[in-house]
């Protein structure tokens, strides 16, 4: 047990002290930093904070401390827990020998369909017996997949799609992207798929040594609903046969490293780019942007979309092609997301009826609110339009 968590269970640390703690300010190695955390989520005045810093805690620095043979069990099945799980570290969880045989047994009958395939990747779930038998009562488990695992072998868990196969324009994109960002790529090779939050409550604080923001725990936590929000769809009971396809398209882009993902930004279809925009990883973001194939429509949609990471929005306010585009700048300047220097810059260049309906929005700033009402008398003034 970490020191600083025996004071804290005697009450003995100042409030200001817990208070960092819970918002993982403490300097602490990371395996102490998250047995302190766990605990903190079941005080009544700190652990909020301590569960929001868990679900935006570092995949990988997560990921180093769940595979050590001595990180707390407290650690190890709270993370494990279904309410706090990120599909990012379950592989590793599976593979840690201190996770009992019991609890991948009961994973395996009952899992969703993203959590059956890192199981059937999973050496010591295939090896495991009475994990077999769980996995063979899985709904979500194909029928090729469960030949597969009675005969012993596995069949591999995603669809394997014709290699895509890249233009000309696109490859030169993409080798220059790789060119100027080479040595960011190498620096960031090993860094997990991670969806960007929906949103960020006010007031957050993201933990020590923690540079981007990851999606809470219970967006990813349960397939059917991570894939209602990638693709647009607000019940996951209506997807049809198309739509199961992109759900394999998210299962695969899961595996890939940095650099592949990359240039599945660049070359991939439209479905990727949907997905990857929302990468927490800064560089795939910008692949998806500079992609030959990006579309207009794609990119105003990004624009508007509330579920991106800041850096998006910086990139698309950044490029001049894309604020040629009218309504990607009015959807820009409309988006509660929107960094609010680049929306103080954009807001100039609206019509007067979107500053006439921005200056009542709620979604905005009160500063956007006001300045939309200010630039609106004056325009409205100038081309004879009645002011309210």
């Amino acid at each position: 047990m970490a020191p600083i968590l025996e004071l804290i269970k005697k009450n003995a640390v100042p409030v200001n002290v817990m208070r960092s703690a819970a918002k993982g300010g403490l300097p602490l190695p990371a395996a102490e930093m998250l047995e302190v955390l766990v605990y903190l989520t079941q005080n009544p005045l700190f652990g909020q904070d301590a569960r929001m810093t868990l679900a935006k805690w570092d995949a990988q620095s997560a990921i180093d401390v769940l595979r050590m043979d001595d990180t707390a069990a407290e650690v190890l099945l709270y993370f494990w827990q279904d309410a706090n799980r990120r599909p990012g570290l379950m592989p590793t969880l599976i593979e840690n020998p201190a996770i009992p045989e019991t609890l991948l047994m009961e994973l395996g009958s009952s899992a969703p369909r993203e959590i059956v395939i890192m199981l059937l990747a999973s050496e010591r779930a295939r090896h495991a017996p009475a994990v077999v038998e769980a996995l063979l009562t899985n709904e979500y488990l194909t029928p090729a997949e469960a030949d597969a695992l009675r005969a012993g072998g596995v069949q591999p868990a995603l669809i394997e799609e014709e290699p895509i196969a890249a233009s000309p324009e696109e490859e030169a994109a993409l080798q220059a992207f790789q060119k100027e960002h080479a040595a960011e790529i190498a620096a960031a090779e090993d860094r997990p798929f991670e969806l960007a939050p929906e949103e960020m409550p006010e007031g957050t604080v993201a933990p020590a040594g923690n540079n981007q923001p990851e999606t809470p725990a219970n967006q990813l936590g349960n397939t059917a609903a991570l894939a209602a929000s990638v693709l647009g769809r607000a019940d996951a009971s209506e997807f049809d046969e198309a739509e199961q396809k992109k759900l394999t398209i998210l299962q695969k882009i899961s595996k890939l490293n940095v650099g592949q993902r990359i240039k599945l930004g660049f070359i991939g279809g439209r479905e990727e780019r949907t997905i990857l925009i929302r990468d927490s990883a800064r560089l795939v973001q910008n692949a998806v942007l500079q992609s030959p194939k990006l579309t207009d429509p794609e990119v105003e949609s990004f624009a508007g979309a509330k579920n991106l990471h800041e850096n998006v929005f910086r990139e698309i306010a950044r490029q001049r092609r894309f604020l040629k585009l009218y309504p990607v700048v009015r959807n820009l300047v409309n988006n509660p997301k929107c960094p609010l220097d680049i929306s103080l810059t954009l807001i100039k260049t609206l019509m007067v009826h979107d500053l006439k309906s921005l200056r009542h929005s709620k979604s905005v700033p009160d500063t956007i609110r006001k300045i939309a009402a200010k630039l609106y008398q004056e325009k409205a003034s100038r081309g004879g339009e009645k002011k309210e």
